[in-house]
């Protein structure tokens, strides 16, 4: 079985609410469509109910199951509106200024709603920068308790793969940190090894990848992983993580043996920290379109509600997908 079959199941047997924002999109509404016809989720849709309905009808799709909200005819604006206000009042936000997002920026809305708990999580992306769906769930849902970093991942699953967790890996960072410091590497395996359990339900096995194994190679680059080792060991030390690892020798056995004899986790890791985004980003889409890999992503982890952030090139296919994660990731 697939693993975003898996997924789909596992969303299946906990329906939460996910709410979509970006409604003049048409993969959006294709994706509600099939989202409510494989009940993976309940979907409430902001936006103009006419607008959609009338979308929909050109597009030949049933939506009738979904929620439709608009801001504008809500009996919940007043309670949405002082949500915000509330969470940035301590920056000039006003009631006013507050109620004006609300009516035009339906991401706003969106992260509103799932904070108020109407929705469990929010996906968007397909129209808007990372930006926009970033700051907006960050000042109003702030980040979950324990982290100090909000980071980015894909789960990559490998067909034909005896490699990592039977071909499934989650690749960290690669949408969100430019050039993480040593600290916020330690931070992003920390998250990823959480996103690991939760997402796949195997052990999370780290490797902070480098263009050194073990002393290889001298570099301010290489000491920069070193110390994200032994900051992370030193603060999570019940984590299976070692660094500073070449990619060959972090996932294949027999190089492991020759290059870093005795690490734990030299050959078998299903965890890939990249040291800068440059690197994750490059090394993801090289494995989705040389190695025939499904990219499920990019995910966001460390925000203390789930959202999601979606590729501006995404199919309605990824929609879907990425809906089906973020239930997931909603269920207790």
């Amino acid at each position: 079985m697939a693993y975003i079959d898996i997924i789909k199941d596992k969303a299946r047997a906990d329906k939460k609410t996910i709410v979509l924002p970006e409604t003049t999109d048409k993969r959006t509404l294709i994706a509600a469509a099939h989202i409510i016809e494989e009940r993976l989720a309940n979907i409430i849709m902001v936006g103009k109910e006419e607008k959609i309905r009338d979308g929909a009808g050109w597009l030949e799709l049933d939506l009738d199951k979904v929620t439709i909200i608009d801001p504008e005819n809500t009996d919940k604006l007043d309670y949405y509106t002082n949500i915000l206000y509330e969470c940035r009042k301590h920056k000039g936000m006003t009631e006013e200024k507050a109620r004006d997002i609300l009516l035009s920026d339906y991401l706003t809305f969106g992260v509103v709603m799932v904070k108020a708990g109407d929705a469990d999580g929010m996906v968007a992306g397909c129209c808007h920068a990372t930006a926009d769906v970033l700051r907006p769930s960050l000042q109003i849902l702030k980040t979950a308790p324990g982290t100090k970093l909000v980071s980015g991942f894909f789960i990559m699953e490998v067909p034909d793969c005896e490699y990592g967790e039977n071909g499934l890996f989650v690749f960290s960072d690669c949408g969100l940190n430019q050039d993480p410091t040593s600290e916020e590497l330690a931070e992003i395996a920390a998250s990823s090894a959480a996103s690991f359990r939760k997402l796949i339900g195997a052990n999370p096995v780290i490797a902070m990848l480098s263009h050194s194994t073990k002393g290889s190679a001298h570099h301010p680059l290489v000491d920069k992983v070193i110390e994200a080792e032994r900051i992370a060991m030193e603060r999570y030390p019940e984590l299976i993580l070692d660094g500073e690892l070449q990619t060959d020798a972090a996932i294949v056995p027999k190089v492991a043996k020759s290059k870093a004899p005795g690490s734990p986790v030299a050959g078998k890791a299903n965890i890939l920290i990249f040291p800068n985004l440059d690197c994750g980003n490059i090394s993801y889409k090289l494995v989705e379109r040389l190695g025939k890999a499904c990219a499920y992503g990019p995910m966001l982890q460390g925000i203390a509600r789930p959202v999601n952030d979606l590729s501006r090139g995404c199919s309605w296919e990824d929609i879907v997908g990425v809906v089906a994660l973020t239930a997931v990731q909603a269920q207790e």
